[in-house]
């Protein structure tokens, strides 16, 4: 287990992401001091000369995303390494540039912290070298540090192992050390986290918005296919069994629509999709439901046909709910349907006496009338199912301001 992450190309890759840092505090020693047998307070003076240059770099928006690629890259295992949440620790290093000045603010500092270790990971990982040198009885002319003492057992050449030991150790805790800051300071802002997390909400509405319209036009058309086939067969008639027939065509015809519609959404081909129907395509609904043997009253008041299209088209697919509803669990009965476009709502209200001795399903356990909750309330209206004076009833109400 000790051993693990030295036979992983990951712990070296932080490392050597970590010595590049420490480019940039070098030339400026060789520069000033001079790096000749230097001291500690020379490679002090090396590593702070750089920090205004680099933290002035850092709030160009894109150093950001150049920081943040890179620690993808290199701190990282990928695909290949068959490390477990690899992939879902790289998605917590942002790579988009900066977009306010707290992202400046945190690459700034992730820069200054990555040239300050990076210069004191080489420094170490030079020093720890030469000392298995010396302790091997190889010479050093001169050591990385003038002010370190230098290592000189004589006959210790069994301890010469040693250094090395500590410079594995070094590499791997300096690069989970990095890996851990950079998670810190390269993370996703508070922006970008509430961005993903909008967006993630948009494709769970839109998932379920494609199951409503699965399930609401399917679900009518499979419902007054089988109403129509078992009416025609009780009623053998063959007048009738034309009839049910015609409205079979027709509502498969229509729920064949629906569903190419949708699958064209799901495969995101690029091609223009049809126009999903609305209230004013309601008189579709109402024969399909007569047709099935039902009695259906309408009462339409208000200008429907000027109404938003959001409200118009969900209405459509709650009345068509409603409807099937009844078809499926009352029969053909007697349907009650009342639209009113007012001022400031738009109201919907579809009721089916119950049939004896089949008493109702409770409300509201269906998936379809959930859905028709889910649709009134992304519209910030309210729906109501359930059995009032007798009657089964689905009451609608929906804000038009």
């Amino acid at each position: 287990m000790f051993l693990r992450p030295l036979v992983r190309a990951v712990t070296y890759t932080r490392w050597l992401h970590l010595v590049i840092g420490a480019v940039v505090p070098i030339a400026a020693g060789l520069i000033h001091p001079g790096l000749s047998s230097p001291t500690v307070a020379d490679w002090l003076v090396a590593g702070a000369l750089p920090v205004p240059l680099v933290a002035g770099l850092a709030l160009l928006p894109s150093a950001r995303r150049a920081e943040g690629l890179q620690a993808r890259l290199m701190l990282f295992p990928g695909k290949h390494a068959r490390v477990r949440g690899a992939e879902e620790a790289g998605a917590g290093i942002s790579a988009t540039p900066s977009a306010s000045w707290a992202d400046r603010g945190r690459t700034a500092l992730w820069m200054v912290f990555r040239m300050e270790a990076g210069l004191a990971v080489w420094v170490a990982s030079v020093w720890l070298l030469q000392c298995a040198l010396v302790l091997s009885g190889t010479s050093v002319e001169e050591p990385v540090a003038g002010a370190l003492p230098r290592p000189g057992v004589p006959g210790g050449g069994f301890l010469a192992p040693l250094p090395l030991l500590l410079l594995l150790a070094l590499v791997v805790g300096a690069g989970r050390l990095e890996t851990r800051v950079a998670l810190r300071l390269l993370g996703p802002s508070v922006r970008e986290r509430m961005a993903a997390l909008e967006e993630r909400t948009e494709r769970l509405l839109e998932r379920n918005r494609i199951a409503r319209e699965l399930h609401d036009s399917l679900g009518h058309a499979l419902t007054l296919a089988v109403v129509q086939a078992g009416a025609a067969r009780a009623a053998g008639d063959p007048e009738f069994t034309d009839r049910a027939l015609a409205a079979i065509e027709e509502s498969g015809r229509a729920a064949l629509e629906d569903l190419e519609r949708v699958l064209l959404l799901l495969r995101e081909t690029g091609r223009p999709r049809g126009a999903a129907p609305g209230l004013d395509e309601a008189a579709r609904l109402l024969e399909s439901a007569r047709s099935s043997g039902a009695r259906v009253e309408a009462e339409v008041t208000g200008p429907v046909e000027e109404l938003p299209g959001p409200v118009s088209r969900e209405a459509y697919r709650m009345l068509q709910e409603a409807l099937t509803n009844a078809l499926r669990h009352a029969g053909p009965v007697p349907v009650t349907v009342r639209v009113a476009a007012e001022p400031s709502r738009f109201l919907l209200r579809v009721a089916n006496p119950v049939p004896a001795g089949r008493p109702p399903a409770a409300a509201g356990s269906g998936s379809g009338l959930r859905g028709v909750r889910e649709r009134a309330a992304l519209l910030g209206g309210e729906a109501w199912a359930g059995v009032r004076d007798g009657e089964w009833r689905v009451e609608v109400t929906l804000p038009l301001r």
